[in-house]
């Protein structure tokens, strides 16, 4: 079992930001508007603290990278203040997951903190067919998670090695089965039983 770390993910968004420095602003803006179309469909809902933004984007370039479609309420709807919630700022959210495959939490310090979060979940886990997984962002790869008691309800997302071949890939596991990430964000893929 192995965790994608904080600094990972601060790295995969410190590049990314390097990245965007270089490209004209007026068409970042341009392509994040066209992102934000009724029509788009999203792998990945990326429940989070707003607190967490350096490791959302982070974790939003390391999904992208495992060739998932990530949503992110701030950066694909920049229009949407964050200053002044309403209930069109969560029909809006709604609307989103609704568009979207499944749903991950990022689970943090901030996270226990935060009111949306629980809704986002609750709201995704009701609505849609059990896609929901939890992304623990730890300090240290191989540390050991433990989150609030209803996240234990969820499988988790891990990085690991495949038993046969030792290619690593990045993993949703619960205690009896798995599949990868990329499957779990796409629903392509069905639960594998570990074998015994």
């Amino acid at each position: 079992m192995s965790y994608f770390t904080i600094n990972e993910a601060r790295k995969a968004a410190r590049d990314e930001v390097r990245k965007s420095y270089k490209t004209n602003s007026r068409n970042i803006l341009e392509s994040y508007v066209s992102t934000a179309s009724s029509y788009d469909q999203f792998d990945v809902f990326l429940s989070h603290s707003i607190n967490d933004s350096d490791l959302v984007l982070g974790v939003k370039v390391l999904l992208e990278n495992k060739g998932l479609k990530v949503y992110v309420d701030w950066h694909d709807d920049p229009q949407v203040s964050r200053d002044n919630v309403t209930p069109k700022t969560a029909d809006l959210l709604r609307k989103r997951m609704k568009q979207s495959k499944s749903l991950i939490y990022i689970a943090t310090k901030n996270s226990t903190e935060s009111k949306w979060m629980p809704w986002e979940l609750g709201f995704f886990d009701g609505y849609s067919d059990g896609s929901v997984a939890v992304l623990p962002l730890m300090d240290y790869s191989h540390s050991s998670f433990i989150g609030q008691e209803y996240l234990g309800l969820y499988p988790k997302v891990e990085k690991g090695v495949y038993s046969d071949t030792g290619g690593a890939d990045t993993f949703v596991k619960n205690s009896t089965s798995w599949m990868t990430l990329k499957g779990f964000g796409k629903k392509s893929e069905s639960w594998m039983s570990y074998s015994k």
